[in-house]
């Protein structure tokens, strides 16, 4: 027979699910008690938790009027307790992932970074931690009536195993490398469950997917030439240049083409003149061959002068010459 605490239980638990527009579903297996506290506390004002038997929960949800809220059911694992909120499911999530409290290391822990014992007094009295401390490999030695660390000591390095050892002498030094928040489930939201492979998706990562998404649309709606108030200004740009380029590649000059024209045109001359020896004009090939025929004709008269005796004087002059 259900006692009548029980039943009330599962009235208030009802009551507690159709009031609040965001249900939660956690797993409280092996969180500590010290560590529970400080994450309510973090979570005040944001975020109700209750801890309630798994079959008193499993009942409140299926005598809940909420559409499908059932389906958190099928999430629940170990040790279970209701979260409440009026926030958003993601931002909720995020803010759990933040809410983290440190918690002593036990036996087969994996240190999360690597674990330093900075130098400095400890609050540990002279006597066998001085031993654990040198198997540890850690330098220390009494000052008064404390044990002194001489200098910093990696004791383990990230991903490292902690024995049982190491952690027990971590807990007697007052280091506590472990990092502890909630097990956030499952959140229920308008009818929908969002599983925590979901939940706890930076939302940078969202926002980069849909701007990501506006772009291809945007790009997509440019290329096709869809006209909305975001498109009209990249279409018309888009108009104008292939325009100008139409009216450029068809050499008529504007004054925006002008500059574009001429600087083709003589683009391609230069591009020609490699290919195209100049061929000498009608005129010049004349004056070339009088120049020629003058040249030639000058050196013949040269050669004559060089072959050519001198002419023979008259016999009057010779004997005129010979008198004198």
């Amino acid at each position: 027979m259900v006692s009548a605490k029980k039943k009330l239980d599962l009235k208030n638990l009802v009551e507690e699910i159709d009031k609040y527009p965001v249900v939660g579903l956690l797993d409280m297996h092996k969180l500590p008690a010290k560590q529970l506290h400080q994450i309510k506390e973090q979570l005040r004002g944001r975020a109700v938790i209750k801890m309630v038997k798994k079959r008193v929960i499993m009942r409140a949800l299926e005598a809940s009027k909420k559409e499908d809220i059932s389906k958190l059911e099928e999430k629940i694992q170990n040790q279970p307790a209701m979260l409440f909120s009026e926030g958003n499911p993601f931002e909720l999530a995020q803010l759990i992932a933040r809410s983290k409290t440190k918690a002593p290391a036990k036996a087969g822990d994996i240190a999360p970074y690597e674990i330093v014992v900075s130098a400095g007094p400890t609050s540990l009295p002279p006597g066998p931690a001085i031993g654990e401390l040198q198997r540890a490999k850690i330098k220390a030695g009494v000052e008064g009536d404390k044990i002194v660390v001489k200098e910093d000591s990696v004791v383990a390095k990230e991903g490292d195993v902690i024995d049982a050892n190491l952690a027990d002498l971590l807990s007697k030094l007052d280091i506590e490398p472990m990092e502890i928040s909630l097990n956030l489930l499952a959140i229920w939201d308008e009818g929908m469950v969002f599983g925590k492979d979901i939940l706890f998706i930076p939302k940078e990562h969202y926002i980069g997917q849909l701007q990501s998404g506006y772009a291809s649309a945007f790009n997509l709606a440019i290329n096709i030439g869809h006209l909305t108030k975001d498109t009209v200004p990249g279409l018309l740009v888009k108009a104008h240049q292939e325009a100008k380029a139409l009216v450029s590649e068809a050499g008529i000059i504007t004054k925006e083409t002008v500059g574009i024209v001429l600087a083709k045109a003589s683009a391609q001359a230069d591009a020609l003149k490699v290919h195209v020896k100049e061929k000498p004009t009608e005129e010049a090939a004349e004056e070339k061959e009088k120049e020629a025929a003058a040249e030639a004709k000058e050196e013949v008269e040269k050669k004559k002068e060089e072959v050519e005796p001198a002419p023979e004087q008259p016999e009057e002059v010779q004997k005129k010459e010979g008198k004198e």
